[in-house]
């Protein structure tokens, strides 16, 4: 695969140490990051004999790829989207999605995956239909994706549990290890106590994770509360086995104390989701509560349908921006927590050796231009704590995505100047405009309501 070189940067690590070099240098071979420092070696004279990319750091910012911890591909973007989170699922998501073809779904799978590329997202969790179509696009494009289906019982015309375990079978660990496959389950409003009890069965046996969304709406809660015996839907889940170390739950707005206990108890981490959570109208997480019992959360942006941008820098500001005005409390959501959420909590989460910049651990790293449009100015030299105190402000308060300009994943350039080198962007930006407009015409004709809650 080779070795890339990348010299005069600045390097947010996001480890353990905290760890924050100026200037600095990192080394790539082959997928991982073989070694970073202060003082460049001699690299003429190290013994490496294979090919060798130099890139100059000069004015850019080394960090983690972002880790998507809530992601579903998507292919309706501002269409429809004033509507409760009940009745959007029912008019507009389910018809959409059942309209799906392997063709569609593979090009709106390219569409997504691009844009989350090109704003420093290195990972999704994608959870979505038509698994091999998905799988081929994260292939080609180069992002790292774990992939779950939308299981629901039969009459709602999603998944099953058996298709889930097909597309695991046939490409869990694809695309040289970057295309792994969880289950996953729409939620529990579309599911019964014997299809829980056969997803966890199967979590078990396939020794796979987990995707599945929970507590997002308070229709949901008074749903499940009739569903399944006056519980909650964190109650439900621990119940049937569903939750642990190897599941992501998403949203979880509303939670009680004991839901708390339950996540806590079992590692179960957390994707917070504030954007696509504050759009339908659903709430704010309990951040802070989650945190101090020790709960994992990262952080996503949901699907496009429910908050229209892929760009997780947009989500740490948001996550911060509410939870302050919530609380009334400028001390919360601190620019380092936001940026450890988006990075190595996802990254833990999931289960993937990256979300930090260390020797060893994946080369999963974007290139910020800090000189872009002066969303970092100013920007202290020195004293170095100082500029990486700065710098952390501005990445989560001050810029944007188009701020990245270059993507490496497993140790390979995907964007380079804000191109994505898998694909031809413009074809596939006239063909989403096209499949749209026919998707509509479809999904109208086959829409089916279910009763208003």
């Amino acid at each position: 695969m080779g070795r890339i070189i990348i010299t005069n940067a600045t390097i947010l690590a996001l480890d353990e140490k905290d760890t924050f070099l100026y200037p600095s240098y990192l080394e790539i071979r082959d997928d991982k990051i073989y070694s970073l420092g202060d003082t460049a070696p001699d690299f003429s004279h190290d013994g490496y004999t294979g090919a060798t990319e130099s890139i100059d750091g000069t004015d850019k910012l080394l960090m983690p790829g972002l880790v998507d911890l809530h992601f579903h591909t998507s292919i309706a973007k501002g269409y429809e989207d004033d509507l409760p989170l009940w009745e959007y699922l029912d008019e507009i998501w389910y018809p959409a999605i059942r309209a799906l073809t392997p063709e569609t779904a593979r090009l709106a799978a390219l569409h997504s995956y691009a844009t989350a590329l090109k704003s420093g997202t290195t990972t999704v969790n994608d959870m979505y239909r038509q698994l091999s179509s998905l799988a081929s696009a994260a292939e080609q494009i180069g992002i790292r994706a774990v992939l779950s289906n939308d299981i629901a019982l039969p009459e709602h015309r999603l998944d099953s549990v058996a298709d889930n375990i097909a597309a695991f079978r046939a490409h869990h660990g694809s695309a040289d290890g970057r295309v792994t496959v969880w289950m996953g389950l729409e939620w529990l409003p579309l599911a019964d106590e014997a299809l829980l009890k056969e997803l966890a069965k199967t979590k078990r046996e396939l020794g796979t994770g987990l995707h599945i969304h929970l507590c997002e709406s308070r229709s949901e809660l008074a749903d499940c509360a009739t569903r399944y015996g006056d519980r909650t839907p964190i109650q439900v889940a621990y119940d049937a086995g569903l939750l642990g170390p190897d599941t992501v739950a998403a949203h979880c707005v509303h939670l009680s104390d004991s839901d708390i206990e339950l996540l806590a108890k079992t590692s179960t981490n957390v994707s917070i989701n504030s954007g696509s959570n504050a759009k339908v109208g659903n709430g704010i997480a309990r951040l802070g509560a989650l945190v101090d019992r020790g709960v994992n959360c990262g952080m996503g942006v949901d699907a496009c349908e429910c908050h229209n941008s892929t760009d997780m820098f947009e989500e740490m500001k948001i996550t911060s921006y509410m939870q302050r005005a919530l609380h009334e409390n400028a001390a919360l959501g601190r620019s380092s927590q936001m940026l450890q959420m988006a990075t190595v909590n996802g990254a833990r989460a999931l289960g993937v050796e990256a979300g930090v910049l260390a020797a060893g651990k994946k080369a999963d790293i974007i290139i910020i231009d800090l000189k872009k449009d002066m969303m970092f100015t100013p920007l202290l030299k020195a004293p170095t704590e100082s500029r990486r105190k700065q710098l952390e402000s501005h990445l989560v308060f001050g810029c944007n995505g188009t701020a990245v300009q270059t993507v490496i994943v497993n140790g390979q350039v995907v964007v380079r100047d804000r191109v994505v080198l898998g694909i031809d962007e413009e074809d596939i930006r006239s063909q989403m405009d096209q499949v749209f407009a026919d998707l509509v015409d479809d999904m109208e004709s086959k829409r089916i309501q279910r009763p208003k809650h």
